[in-house]
């Protein structure tokens, strides 16, 4: 390529022509840039769920066509940078380089901010995940918690429903118990009457004795059953506890 003509040589024309492209792009670029970053920091409320706070529309699509946009700038700057330097004039030579070194600090600029919203982006939807995980898992925990108040309720259902057994139990004892009181003064009475009715016809001894002997029986059996009641009340007291 011939550079010999200065400012309006080939290279000067060249390098003009790459840096209105590259100008092109840097503006395109940009509006990519802002309108990724409006999508994002707008609210999405058409996806609104009570699990995942909403963080914005990503715009993956969007954000891949400025980085191509970028890397064209970039690729541009690089081939002018090598041409500038070709440029024999020096004023027209130092021009050129003053406008490629800006326009790749505008790119180098440009692409630090595509970086940082991406960044962000990710940073959103890790944060966003996270909430969802922690409100599923506080869902779940919730349900536990719920599942431990019913078994209590129904283990404080079943401790009174032993608790009136227990005391019906206790209650029938204590009339079993009053009963053989009762037939045991029956006893004593119909004892004291025999034994009166027995002198009064001059019964013998031996007919008094099995008539004691009886009653030492029934005793037994009047003590023996209260026992075997308590033993039975203590059992089931045991077995619903």
């Amino acid at each position: 390529m011939d550079f010999s003509g200065g400012a309006g040589g080939g290279g000067g024309a060249t390098l003009s022509e790459m840096y209105q492209s590259a100008r092109r792009l840097l503006l395109s670029a940009r509006d990519g840039v802002a309108r990724v970053e409006r999508l994002a920091s707008a609210p999405a409320s058409s996806s609104y769920s009570a699990s995942a706070p909403l963080v914005g529309a990503p715009d993956p699509a969007g954000a891949e066509a400025v980085r191509r946009e970028v890397a064209q700038i970039q690729g541009l700057c690089a081939q002018m940078d090598r041409l500038w330097r070709s440029i024999p004039a020096k004023g027209q030579r130092d021009l050129w380089k003053r406008k490629v070194e800006q326009l790749s600090e505008e790119v180098d600029s440009l692409k630090e901010t595509l970086d940082k919203h991406s960044l962000r982006q990710r940073k959103r939807i890790l944060e966003a995940k996270e909430r969802a995980e922690l409100f599923e898992r506080a869902n779940g925990e919730s349900s536990h918690v719920l599942q431990i108040f019913d078994d209590e309720a129904q283990a404080m259902q079943s401790a009174r429903s032993s608790s009136r057994m227990l005391d019906e139990a206790f209650e029938t004892g204590v009339a079993i118990l009053h009963k053989y009181s009762d037939q045991r003064d029956r006893l004593k009475s119909a004892q004291r009457k025999a034994l009166d009715v027995l002198n009064t016809v001059g019964l013998s001894n031996s007919v008094l004795k099995l008539i004691e002997k009886r009653h030492r029986v029934d005793k037994r059996i009047a003590y023996g059953g209260m026992i075997i009641t308590v033993v039975l009340m203590v059992a089931f007291w045991r077995w619903t506890h």
